[in-house]
């Protein structure tokens, strides 16, 4: 990759701490939001069925958050830059998480509730979980 690439300005290797808290808050959300919505027995039993709530979300992480900055290096910086960076990222993220969903490539609805759930809940989990890192970093 040039050193001067688009995504060479957006990757920075001090992020990985954030990439990794921010994929466990996503998949943080979505296991609350889906033992709201089934038995503990049934997810345990079930794993591939886990898979597919966690797959079109972090696709639409893995899609959305590199080009945004979520991983740039001002997201490293400070609280200040790297929560809204991280949110501004999310909220692309959830609408191709949904979408993929929409379109039957997973299973799960794409009720307009669920989509503003969505896009409040992983908002505030992401945003919450890099507040607190740079407070104890």
């Amino acid at each position: 990759m040039p050193e001067d690439g688009f995504l060479s300005r957006r990757l920075d290797r001090g992020a990985l701490p954030l990439a990794v808290g921010d994929v466990l808050a996503i998949l943080v959300v979505l296991s609350i939001g889906a033992s709201s919505h089934h038995e503990t027995a049934f997810l345990l039993e079930n794993p591939l069925y886990l898979a597919g709530i966690y797959a079109p979300f972090l696709i639409g992480w893995a899609i959305a958050a590199p080009p945004i900055g979520a991983y740039s290096p001002g997201a490293v910086e400070s609280a200040k830059a790297s929560v809204p960076l991280a949110i501004r990222s999310w909220v692309p993220a959830a609408l191709i998480g949904v979408g993929l969903r929409w379109v039957g490539l997973f299973h799960g609805g794409a009720e307009p509730v669920f989509v503003l759930v969505m896009v409040v809940t992983g908002s505030v989990a992401i945003g919450v979980w890099r507040a607190v890192y740079f407070r104890v970093r």
